[in-house]
């Protein structure tokens, strides 16, 4: 398990749990309270971190150092060349 500081933008998404901070009937978005609506833009909220996190912790592949042996293909005696 790699540990990142990217990993603490997940708990944005907590965010829309702690319902007292949202608990609000305005400003109200067509027509909806404050807590409905908020709640929806958590939603793409929460996927855009999660998206970010992804991109910003996946590991790179790198290429093979020069003389270092290949994959299982390359390694494979019935391998053709």
């Amino acid at each position: 398990m790699r540990r990142s500081g990217w990993n603490l933008l997940l708990l944005v998404p907590f965010l829309m749990l702690v319902t007292p901070w949202l608990n609000f009937d305005q400003p109200r978005l067509l027509g909806l309270p404050f807590f409905y609506w908020s709640q929806f833009a958590f939603v793409p909220i929460g996927v855009v971190c999660v998206a970010v996190v992804f991109r910003m912790t996946r590991d790179d592949t790198t290429p093979p150092a020069p003389g270092t042996p290949g994959g299982v293909d390359e390694l494979d005696e019935g391998a053709q060349r």
